[in-house]
């Protein structure tokens, strides 16, 4: 049961862990850089777009061919798919809602992994499996009962953006288990390409709903979002180091800490607010995530890039 834990002790894991960590501070604090870029004109979709065609251009320059693996692995559309609903879900709640609020909701992630393991990849659920899907949906339920409202449903678009980038993020990281046998760059191109195209594809229909404004173009916000560019680019990297070189188990432990970045950093500039509704149900969701990290892994494989 401590496994994680005790890994997280040996030295030599000492700069993947590092590298977790670095990509778990980059999403944790990643909401400041797009609400300015929001404040300055630019909606998140549109920053998100902007930011993972950078980042698609530099794959492509770095691996020209990692295309090709699309045609032999059809798969890798799927998961474009997942990953660009993961970007457009995160990016744009974490922009509009309480960012403890959403990222809670967002770490749903393990409790969604349960059921969609037991579709994709045929792994049938344990009692401990079904204990955390539990303690994870009553954390949930919790967060989700305002005061207003007779039931715990969710109360807005951020909520709603939260709960799909969350189920898409665990159908993402089914997906890198399902091709763990693709191209590290094959599954970068899937992930960037699809956070462009799906974002691209979000804020021209919401500009033509009304719902997303037209991009405001000024080299104003340039530097902030070149510098969010480079900074997911190194964490995507970081990721890749970081889960080819230890457990499962372990890099699952270590990605909590997005929780605590983002709570730190909502609190130090007033985004979050902190009700014993929020502090008892988002306990849950977050002891579901650990029981979830120190589980024994079924395969006891970890992600190779």
């Amino acid at each position: 049961m401590h496994h994680a834990l005790a890994a997280l002790n040996r030295p030599h894991v000492a700069l993947p862990v590092a590298a977790l960590i670095i990509n778990a501070a980059v999403w944790g604090m990643s909401w400041w850089p797009f609400r300015e870029l929001q404040s300055l004109g630019l909606h998140p979709l549109w920053s998100t777009a902007l930011i993972y065609f950078f980042s698609l251009g530099c794959i492509v320059v770095w691996r020209p061919g990692a295309w090709r693996s699309f045609v032999q692995h059809p798969q890798l559309w799927l998961l474009a798919l997942a990953a660009g609903l993961t970007n457009v879900g995160f990016n744009w709640a974490v922009t509009v809602g309480d960012v403890v609020r959403v990222v809670l909701l967002f770490y749903l992630m393990p409790a969604w992994s349960v059921l969609l393991a037991w579709a994709v990849l045929g792994e049938t659920p344990t009692r401990a499996s079904l204990l955390r899907l539990l303690l994870a949906m009553t954390g949930v339920l919790i967060v989700l009962k305002a005061p207003g409202s007779p039931w715990p449903v969710p109360q807005g678009i951020a909520d709603w953006l939260a709960l799909m980038g969350g189920l898409s993020f665990a159908a993402t990281n089914v997906l890198l288990r399902k091709l763990e046998y693709t191209p590290s760059a094959s599954r970068m191109l899937a992930m960037f390409g699809g956070g462009g195209v799906l974002a691209s594809a979000a804020a021209l229909l919401g500009l033509a709903g009304g719902i997303v404004s037209a991009p405001v173009w000024t080299t104003a916000w340039l530097p902030v979002a070149l510098g969010l560019g480079l900074a997911f680019l190194i964490s995507n990297m970081a990721l890749q180091y970081g889960a080819a070189r230890l457990a499962a188990s372990t890099t699952a432990l270590v990605m909590l800490t997005e929780i605590l970045f983002a709570s730190l950093s909502a609190a130090a500039l007033g985004a979050a607010e902190f009700s014993p509704r929020t502090l008892v149900g988002g306990s849950l969701i977050v002891l579901a995530a650990l029981l979830a990290a120190m589980a024994p892994a079924q395969t006891g494989k970890a992600q190779h890039p």
